[in-house]
């Protein structure tokens, strides 16, 4: 296996029968959705999933796993999902995807917040674009209070239409990419995020007391868990 596939199987463990899973969005969620998946079929595990996106739906349909919604279940026993950087106090970075929104939602609704990365996205500081998902006709007011707050905005296009076509999410949303350099504070950022107009969610998720990274490393997992 590599690194990805060693992170996913060790949260895919996690997971018990008669639980409640929150299913996140990525290529290494995937995997994990794909683990779980075979779990049901070997072994029969009984278990209900709340996914983060069309496509993790999608596959955990495929995978023989059953669906339901927070409305019908919650709070959620775990939550398994990817990130784009883990910084040193297991603040996370997502949206590379564009599902961020979704995905906190459902880590936030979760008793239990599992992250599989590969080493790669260790870091010690946060310090990629931020994603942040935008009402269409908040486009400029939210370019504007990004630069104030010292960043630079990208809006985020779609690849196969050579940087034309604007990425719409899900919800019928653009991504603006918020690059800050290194990010300090990510709580604070946040907050301040989270106070623009226009802004629906960002991707920076501070849920470290409930938040443990399972790291890929050559030939194994190493578990991260917060300070107490």
């Amino acid at each position: 296996m590599d690194k990805k596939e060693w992170a996913a199987a060790s949260a895919a463990t996690l997971v018990k029968d008669g639980m409640v899973v929150g299913l996140g969005t990525g290529s290494t969620a995937e995997l994990a959705i794909r683990k779980i998946g075979k779990r049901v079929k070997e072994e029969g595990l009984k278990i209900l999933a709340v996914a983060t996106s069309l496509q993790s739906a999608l596959l955990a349909a495929e995978c023989g796993i059953t669906l339901t919604t927070l409305d019908e279940h919650f709070p959620l026993d775990i939550c398994i999902d990817g990130a784009d950087q883990v910084d040193s106090a297991l603040n996370l970075l997502k949206g590379g995807w564009g599902s961020h929104t979704r995905e906190k939602v459902v880590a936030a609704a979760a008793k239990r917040l599992v992250i599989c990365v590969d080493d790669s996205k260790l870091v010690e500081r946060l310090n990629k674009a931020v994603p942040l998902e935008v009402l269409p006709y908040a486009r400029r007011v939210v370019f504007e209070a990004v630069q104030t707050l010292g960043g630079t905005p990208k809006l985020r296009t779609h690849a196969f239409a050579k940087g034309v076509a604007p990425f719409f999410t899900e919800h019928g949303n653009m991504i603006i990419d918020a690059d800050f350099g290194e990010i300090e504070d990510p709580k604070e950022l946040g907050a301040k995020l989270s106070e623009i107009p226009g802004v629906v969610e960002h991707g920076i998720f501070t849920l470290a007391k409930k938040t443990e990274v399972h790291v890929g490393r050559d030939g194994g997992v190493e578990i991260l868990k917060p300070k107490r």
